[in-house]
């Protein structure tokens, strides 16, 4: 699906917001590409994020899926508008194991008062890539 940026400076203006994210630093998140409507993050499975059976945390996949698909909405909106989640929902596909996992978010549909998104988070192992978990949500526009 193509998309329409409503900002012509989106792109800084992702990036600028993603790097105010303490979360995202905190786990070593990086985007790996952005377009309009489609944003990529991806963070190492590091130890300290695992979970007792050697696998990353549930809780690691959501946050770089939320991240990722709210970004891909804050991607479309006007300049001055941010989002938020209204609602997420994952589904825990197969063990998140593996060097890194990388979150592919993006706008299904944007309305005005609600922006349906989706992320679907792969974990990568000697360049293989594994489909772990696909979210499902609503953000929400906001005025700063």
């Amino acid at each position: 699906m193509t998309h329409s940026p409503r900002n012509p400076d989106y792109d800084p203006t992702v990036r600028d917001s993603f790097s105010r994210q303490a979360m995202m630093r905190t786990i070593g998140a990086d985007i790996v590409s952005l377009a309009p409507g489609l944003v990529e993050i991806a963070a190492p499975i590091r130890p300290e994020f695992g979970q007792q059976q050697g696998m990353a945390h549930a809780g690691l996949t959501f946050s770089l899926g939320d991240s990722a698909a709210g970004y891909a909405a804050l991607s479309l909106m006007a300049p001055g508008q941010e989002v938020v989640t209204s609602e997420m929902t994952i589904h825990l596909l197969a063990p998140a194991m593996g060097a890194r996992l990388i979150a592919r978010g993006e706008v299904v549909r944007a309305g005005r008062r609600l922006i349906v998104v989706r992320a679907d988070v792969h974990a990568e192992a000697d360049g293989a890539r594994r489909h772990v978990a696909t979210l499902l949500g609503t953000m929400v526009p906001v005025s700063p």
